[in-house]
């Protein structure tokens, strides 16, 4: 996500615009082929003896069977998927050689990830979004190509576009869809990947929106509860619920205006104050989390 916004602002930066697209994955961790995962650590990733046996050992050797009516089936093998939130995978997506340049496709990990999402992207100026489109698109099927060849497959109706860019940019723009693969997508003002919100003037707003939502709705969850307790116990239980959503992917939003900090911040002053059984009106002057 670094790479993607930063690639974007220094787009911004030249009066250039981006297509970025989030593409979905259909059964992702489901469809993951043990002997292709195997042979592309192997020879991608040079693991080999030790190493590579543990991850042998891992993903081969699973079995399975159906329980219905008091009756079971019998076992089968399993040679396909992994479990679910996996870090092991296919492979990365950056070994897509693109026809369509410059344009980026790329599932970030130094192992081959399984996500749902990959990420493509390609800025143009905006005399040129026409030609932009058609270079993602040309990107698109060579993705999906190097996709099925991996035995997995993409989910057109689910994958999001939308443009970025400054706000005087993407006010001049014109197109509302793009063709993805075969089917016609809409392009969103925002999108949700890795568990942050882009929006497409990229100010960050609707993800610290979404994080102080969750955060705030987490401790009107956990208020009661944390009545009874110690202050340490409440600090283990405030920290995984507040501080952790509070510091996920936080380097993105360096640059962010001193509003959008100061929401973030009232929602650490708040998580503080009900740990420590601090009064609403009364000053936090360092934070316990």
């Amino acid at each position: 996500m670094l790479r993607i916004l930063s690639d974007t602002l220094t787009a911004a930066d030249a009066n250039q615009v981006t297509l970025l697209g989030l593409l979905d994955l259909s059964a992702a961790f489901d469809c993951v082929d043990h002997q292709l995962l195997l042979q592309r650590l192997r020879c991608d990733f040079g693991l080999s003896g030790t190493t590579l046996s543990w991850v042998t050992s891992f993903v081969t050797g699973w079995s399975q069977q159906v329980a219905c009516n008091g009756q079971l089936s019998s076992m089968q093998l399993v040679q396909y998927g992994v479990p679910q939130g996996c870090v092991l995978g296919p492979g990365t997506v950056c070994h897509v050689h693109c026809r369509a340049q410059p344009c980026h496709c790329s599932a970030r990990s130094q192992v081959p990830p399984v996500r749902r999402r990959l990420s493509d992207y390609v800025s143009s100026p905006v005399s040129a979004v026409h030609s932009a489109i058609k270079q993602f698109s040309r990107c698109l099927h060579d993705v999906e190509a190097w996709i099925s060849a991996s035995r997995l497959r993409l989910n057109p109706s689910k994958t999001v576009v939308l443009w970025l860019g400054s706000r005087h940019i993407i006010d001049k723009l014109d197109v509302h869809e793009v063709q993805v693969l075969s089917s016609t997508v809409k392009v969103d003002s925002s999108a949700r990947d890795p568990g942050v919100v882009v929006d497409s003037r990229l100010t960050m707003s609707d993800h610290v929106v979404s994080v102080c939502r969750l955060a705030y709705y987490y401790l009107r969850q956990i208020r009661p509860v944390v009545q009874s307790m110690t202050v340490d116990a409440a600090k283990t239980l405030v920290q995984p619920c507040i501080a952790s959503r509070l510091d996920y992917c936080n380097a993105v939003l360096h640059g962010i205006t001193d509003n959008l900090l100061q929401r973030l911040q009232s929602v650490q002053n708040a998580a503080a104050r009900l740990v420590t059984r601090t009064g609403r009106c009364e000053h936090v002057t360092q934070s316990v989390l």
